[in-house]
């Protein structure tokens, strides 16, 4: 991996860090994890028991635990620094859990609230609005670069390939605003 390839994961796994630490105290903690989850379960009103809300509970708390082990902390939260560091070993270990992929499809299978397998404007527009926070015109062009075939609709597929981007990319956007959790 390039230089320019490791400072703009580490700058777009920092701002991942930012919009998760949702009380600020400069950790971020199960805390956080739990109300993101939240935040997707009311930003695409789905009930707890649903089974994609329980897979997207299920896959927050692996990617949770995922960290810790890697972060080899004593205690359960993590400062930014160590949270990235631990972010960088936990998506290129697939030993345990592919948590890109895990996090890929739980999260599609939420976003996409009409079940026709692809992700429309509308629905990407409200997955960075209500559940990241983010309403800035750089957000209004992820869209494009995520739609690749550029037939209006974003498939799995695309999805994917985004969220791997996001946390691979030389390009300093990226996945433009694109967070797929962690």
């Amino acid at each position: 991996m390039t230089t320019a390839a490791a400072d703009s994961v580490h700058q777009r796994i920092e701002r991942t860090f930012d919009g998760l630490d949702s009380n600020h105290d400069g950790y971020v903690d199960w805390s956080d994890y739990q109300n993101l989850v939240d935040r997707y379960l009311g930003a695409f009103q789905l009930d707890r028991g649903d089974r994609r809300a329980r897979a997207l509970q299920s896959i927050h708390e692996m990617w949770w635990l995922e960290l810790l082990r890697h972060a080899g902390a004593g205690e359960d939260r993590l400062l930014k620094n160590v949270f990235v560091a631990a972010t960088r070993l936990t998506i290129v270990d697939t030993s345990r859990l592919n948590v890109v992929e895990g996090f890929g499809h739980a999260i599609f299978d939420v976003v996409d609230t009409d079940g026709d397998n692809e992700i429309n404007k509308e629905e990407f527009d409200r997955l960075l609005r209500d559940v990241w926070k983010a309403d800035s015109p750089e957000s209004s062009k992820a869209f494009g670069r995520v739609d690749t075939d550029d037939d209006g609709t974003i498939s799995r597929q695309e999805f994917l390939r985004a969220a791997h981007r996001y946390f691979n990319s030389s390009d300093l956007n990226g996945a433009g605003n694109l967070r797929v959790g962690g």
